[in-house]
Formats: structure tokens, sequence, C-alpha cells
């Protein structure tokens, strides 16, 4: 993975419904990232045009209207990702446990900026 700022956009697969998005940052081996209501932070390797990593997902905001994907009250919440990336982009599968249940999920990457 190229270092960098990415946009970053979630869809739960599997049959659930459930939708994120946010950014993260991708710099020598170490994801960190955000959105309005949960952070990332996590490791990542990679081998060739393809990246796997493991991520742990924290809800740092509490709301009352809204229900973000990974967050509630099993914190943190862990993450094993793969993917494949270009330049500019990539994608990305992963699995999260959110108490004891999977959610699978598949979310796509646009690097903005350079993180050098």
């Amino acid at each position: 993975m190229k270092n960098g700022l990415y946009s970053i956009h979630v869809d739960l697969l599997d049959g659930r419904s459930g939708k994120g998005s946010g950014v993260v940052v991708f710099r020598d081996g170490k994801i960190l990232g955000g959105d309005a209501y949960l952070f990332y932070v996590g490791s990542y390797t990679v081998n060739g045009s393809s990246f796997k990593g493991e991520v742990q997902v924290n809800q740092h905001t509490r709301s009352t209207d809204a229900n973000p994907l990974f967050g509630g009250q099993q914190q943190p919440v862990g993450v094993g990702v793969s993917g494949t990336f270009t330049e500019t982009a990539g994608t990305m599968n992963g699995t999260a446990l959110v108490g004891k249940a999977s959610q699978i999920f598949r979310a796509t990457l646009r690097r903005l900026a350079d993180a050098d």
C-alpha cells in the first residue's frame, strides 16, 4: 500500500445492510483513521500489489440517532483485512468480530494525499 491518506467507503455483505465512510492513513505498516464516531488503529504488510492486516475499531463519540458500523458497547472490535491496491486506489475485504457475531464487509479506498 502506498503511504498516504485515503477515503474509505464500507458496505456490509452477507445479507446485512449498513454503510460507513471516513478517512484512513496507511504509512509504513501502520493504519490510523476514523470517522464521526469511530477510530481505527492497526497494522498491515504488503506483498506485491496486495496487503493484509489487523485493525482495532473503537468508538470515540456516542450518538443517539446513528448506529456506527462495528460500534456500540462491545469495544474494541477486532477486524482482519486483506486487499489489493494501485497507485491511486484500493479495495479491501474484511471480517469484524462484533460481540459473538461476524460482520463481513468490502471497502473501497481512494488515495487523497501523500503521507511521507
